[in-house]
């Protein structure tokens, strides 16, 4: 599975291994910053998205709304993780299929476990 993230200030493999996902089952891609966004989603062409929505330079937020509007493929799942709930509500309203508290993305129910 083919994860691609936006996120600022976490490392999102680490915030996985830490709860218990099987990373080495996954290709995570991780983007510091959204510069560039749109192609970077198009050359990854990940199965999920995984979307902050206080990024620089562009938020997660319009992000969403920017693929959304484009020819580029959607991703299978695309998740809002803002450590704000209203943030993530908002991503929900704009299409993602889930929104999560960032602290809590391990806990997700898809990602692949240790056995």
């Amino acid at each position: 599975m083919k994860i691609l993230a936006f996120e600022d200030t976490v490392d999102i493999e680490s915030l996985l291994r830490s709860g218990k996902v099987d990373c080495d089952s996954l290709e995570i891609l991780q983007h510091w910053n959204t510069a560039g966004h749109l192609e970077i989603i198009e050359e990854c062409a990940p199965d999920v998205l995984l979307l902050d929505h206080y990024i620089p330079p562009t938020r997660g937020l319009q992000v969403l709304i920017n693929l959304l509007a484009s020819n580029i493929a959607r991703p299978t799942r695309i998740i809002a993780m803002s450590s704000a709930n209203m943030a993530n509500q908002a991503m929900l309203e704009a299409g993602a299929d889930e929104g999560i508290i960032k602290s809590k993305l391990a806990k997700l129910e898809f990602w692949p476990r240790h056995s």
